[in-house]
């Protein structure tokens, strides 16, 4: 009598989960990174008052961590350009964790800032390779939707992390959020050791083939497009709090409402940027500039009233965050064959744009032209994006 076995699980469910958990390890690191860099905004006043500085000495440790993140990417890529992609990952994390400790042992300022500043150095080599792991967990055609997902732990960060943060900071003392967050490194480490699988194109291809790829014109054109096309997003995402406050009339308790909405458009934005990116990366790169710079412009109108302000909130925050996946593709094929510092420079750009386009918008706000100046240099920033965009097409 023949006997009957049950049917073996198919081997491709098994890959999908296996795909799955090494995103979600990847989306998990994301997470605990921008929950860091973000998380102090909300605790600059405990922060001053207990290491007795000023606030504007306490903003610095904002400023501190995206200039070490924008010095730290190709540094820290170059050192570890001959290692497996996955190793550097976890010594990226193991960095973020130690980094995170001593910021919440932290005494004095100085200790404090030591500790933000090596969390930062992790931070652009992380967000530049952890993109090139995940478009690698999927074929060719899913790549700009897998890196999407991992960035939709930045995206989450934004929505729930840092108020989760700024709220446990407030309640138990600041460093309760520090430690807060080494607990969510060390998941992560555990997660990219467990999940992301160790393959064999994991390595790079060591320091000269990462140079090499920076004699390619469209690499730096791709650089460009992500400096001043994220700089011109955030010329009115950096004084959205008195944009909403002082020019559409909010009161200040509305805000961290309004600052969730903007996060539910950047997941939704992000999402959909990868969605358009695996289609086809140039359109979408055209589609996603067009679309930030129009909501810009609309939104400098739409500002002097509350409820087409809270609305444009929405849009800026997906029009903006639709572009990071397409960059961050875009890149990838700019310096395909060797992509790992490109990509971390890449992420270093992102944070050149956030740092150029606030410094811009306050030299504006302090020459007397009004709130709503920074809007417009992102428009102008925006529309240079999308020139140089073009250039870019043209010598394809």
């Amino acid at each position: 009598m023949p006997t009957t076995t049950a049917p073996a699980r198919p081997a491709h469910r098994e890959t999908k989960r296996r795909r799955v958990l090494a995103l979600g390890a990847l989306a998990l690191g994301a997470f605990g990174i921008g929950l860091t860099e973000f998380v102090v905004v909300g605790l600059l006043g405990p922060l001053g008052e207990d290491l007795h500085v000023s606030i504007s000495t306490a903003g610095l440790l904002v400023t501190g961590y995206a200039a070490s993140v924008a010095i730290g990417a190709p540094i820290m890529t170059a050192i570890g350009a001959n290692l497996p992609r996955k190793t550097m990952l976890v010594i990226l994390m193991a960095l973020f964790i130690a980094g995170n400790v001593l910021a919440a042992v932290a005494v004095t300022y100085g200790q404090l800032m030591t500790g933000r500043v090596v969390s930062a150095l992790c931070h652009g080599a992380f967000m530049g390779i952890g993109p090139i792991m995940a478009a690698s967990l999927v074929a060719p055609e899913k790549r700009s939707r897998a890196i999407a997902l991992m960035m939709t732990g930045l995206t989450l960060a934004n929505v729930v992390g840092v108020p989760f943060g700024t709220a446990l900071g407030q309640q138990l003392g600041w460093r309760a959020a520090f430690w807060a967050i080494v607990a969510i490194g060390a998941a992560s480490l555990a997660a990219i050791l467990l999940f992301v699988p160790a393959r064999a194109n994991d390595k790079g291809e060591g320091l000269r083939g990462e140079l090499a790829v920076f004699r390619r014109p469209q690499v730096w054109l791709v650089l460009t497009i992500t400096m001043l096309g994220w700089g011109a997003a955030y010329a009115a995402i950096t004084f959205l709090e008195p944009l909403l406050t002082r020019v559409s009339g909010f009161e200040t308790s509305t805000v961290p409402w309004l600052m969730l909405l903007f996060g539910v458009g950047l997941t939704a934005g992000n999402l959909l940027g990868g969605r358009l990116a695996d289609r086809a990366v140039m359109p979408a790169l055209y589609g996603t500039l067009a679309a930030a710079t129009a909501a810009l412009v609309v939104f400098a109108f739409a500002v002097h009233s509350p409820v087409p302000a809270a609305i444009m909130v929405f849009v800026l925050g997906a029009a903006g965050f639709a572009m990071v996946p397409v960059l961050q593709t875009r890149v990838l094929d700019a310096a395909a064959g060797a992509p790992s510092l490109a990509s971390s420079v890449n992420a270093a750009a992102f944070n050149v744009g956030i740092a150029l386009s606030a410094w811009f918008g306050g030299l504006a706000i302090d020459a007397h032209w009004g709130l709503t100046a920074p809007i417009w240099i992102g428009v102008a920033m925006g529309a240079a994006a999308l020139a140089v965009t073009v250039a870019a097409s043209r010598r394809t």
